[in-house]
């Protein structure tokens, strides 16, 4: 069987925090994240907004674009590590608001690799036959596990939600092949700090893992599914860093308008960072039907996860 995407869909909150916003507060500049990040400006959700909020819009957009009613989808996966509560998971909130009474509904934490793991998640039930429809959901509320004093991390990340309906598509299409991977002796350079509860990042260490897996995962896939770095029609990467997102375009020796770039004005969003490029991209006429689409994220655990899809259903 053929799992792919049938629907995409996204969610960003109004609130508009610039780089020139952040100066007021924290001993920063524009010059000086633009240079290093890309970043110019990011979403901020209010207080009254939490994660399931954010997620149960992104999913009714992509149930619209996937023109599909929540009574037909299976399973719900909520990929996040910012739910409104540990305990119920965004996915069985959003399951409620949605109407969605059919389906089963779970968490899943991989940190900005977390949507990655759950689109291959996905897979697996809908190739077994074991779920028809999978809405598989990236979503973080990172602003309220943010130390706002500190330079080092404030400055990089927003919060958002996209979300993707998945399901069986016509033979050639969908997934062709994916890697996840896990280092957990590297969950101390990335990893929220108990006392705090803010992020904590060793910047210099998860940018040199993330400069050499990126690019090593992307090639890796394209590999496995039996082409080659010209055959890539589009690059959709995990936004975290424009420097990251250079390097592994770089490797794979792809133009720049055949990546997605969405880090400029929202920012690090973890594992909503991919849904919601993607999500823009097809939407913006940018990835088409018969494409062939690198998705590539990495994030705390550390993470990292890859797959390699023909577009269409």
């Amino acid at each position: 069987m053929d799992v792919g995407v049938l629907g995409v869909g996204h969610f960003v909150p109004e609130k508009v925090v610039t780089n020139k916003d952040l100066e007021k507060i924290v001993e920063t500049n524009d010059e000086w994240i633009r240079t290093r990040t890309g970043i110019e400006e990011r979403r901020i959700a209010e207080d009254n907004m939490d994660t399931s909020d954010m997620a149960f819009l992104a999913a009714k957009d992509a149930l619209a674009n996937a023109e599909m009613h929540p009574e037909e989808i299976d399973l719900i996966l909520v990929a996040t590590v910012t739910p409104d509560t540990p305990f119920p998971s965004v996915a069985c909130i959003i399951q409620d608001r949605l109407g969605a009474k059919n389906a089963a509904a779970m968490d899943v934490s991989a940190a900005c690799a977390g949507f990655m793991y759950g689109m291959v998640t996905a897979k697996q039930f809908i190739e077994t036959n074991t779920y028809k429809n999978v809405l598989v959901v990236g979503v973080e509320k990172l602003s309220k596990i943010t130390d706002w004093s500190d330079r080092s991390t404030c400055v990089l990340f927003g919060d958002g939600a996209g979300a993707a309906v998945m399901g069986e598509v016509s033979e050639g299409r969908g997934i062709l092949s994916f890697e996840l991977g896990s280092n957990g002796a590297g969950g101390k350079e990335l990893y929220q700090d108990k006392d705090s509860g803010y992020i904590y990042m060793n910047g210099r260490e998860v940018f040199k893992f993330a400069v050499r897996q990126m690019p090593e995962s992307s090639v890796n896939v394209i590999k496995a599914a039996g082409h080659d770095k010209e055959d890539v029609d589009y690059l959709v990467p995990h936004q975290a860093n424009i420097r990251i997102m250079e390097a592994a375009r770089e490797r794979l020796e792809i133009s720049d308008e055949k990546m997605a770039k969405t880090v400029k004005k929202y920012g690090n969003n973890s594992a909503a960072s991919i849904p919601i490029a993607l999500s823009e991209s097809v939407k913006d006429g940018k990835i088409n039907d018969e494409d062939l689409v690198v998705l590539v994220g990495f994030g705390g655990g550390l993470t990292w996860g890859a797959l390699a899809l023909r577009w269409g259903r």
